[in-house]
């Protein structure tokens, strides 16, 4: 065999072998995977049972239910098209609130509900930290003078 021969097999071989790994990569990742949906999304077809995916919205108001435990919550999610009920237990993150945004990790039941394993609840994009606030105050008032 030449030396041409053997580059060309030594890299037919690292190609055939970076694939296998990418496959193998995939096809773990497609158990892990969780898919999002919004309410409107699944009005008319629910995705599998027991199937991890996550929903999103806004948390309707006066849709908060905490139950006597102390860790459950009920509540809906809207986009405003639709509205999908959501059970959580669990403690909820401290945005958690009437009216704002949430992304909620779990499957879906058969009679349409959503059990939640996790809350992310979703801060509006003119949020600052109370540091960073006060700092602007600052450079305005600097700016003004």
């Amino acid at each position: 065999m030449t030396r041409k021969n053997q580059r060309l097999m030594l890299v037919l071989l690292a190609l055939a072998a970076i694939g296998v790994a990418a496959l193998l990569a995939l096809s773990g990742l497609r158990d892990q995977a969780a898919f999002f949906y919004a309410p409107g999304d699944v009005a008319g077809a629910l995705p599998p049972p027991d199937k991890a995916v996550r929903l999103g919205g806004m948390v309707a108001r006066g849709s908060v239910r905490r139950a006597p435990d102390g860790v459950s919550i009920d509540f809906v999610v809207t986009d405003g098209r639709a509205t999908t009920p959501v059970r959580f237990s669990g403690i909820a993150p401290d945005l958690f609130r009437e009216g704002s945004g949430v992304v909620a990790e779990g499957h879906f039941r058969p009679d349409g509900s959503f059990v939640a394993a996790n809350l992310l609840a979703k801060h509006d994009e003119k949020y600052m930290p109370p540091q960073m606030a006060g700092k602007m105050h600052e450079t305005r008032t600097l700016e003004g003078e």
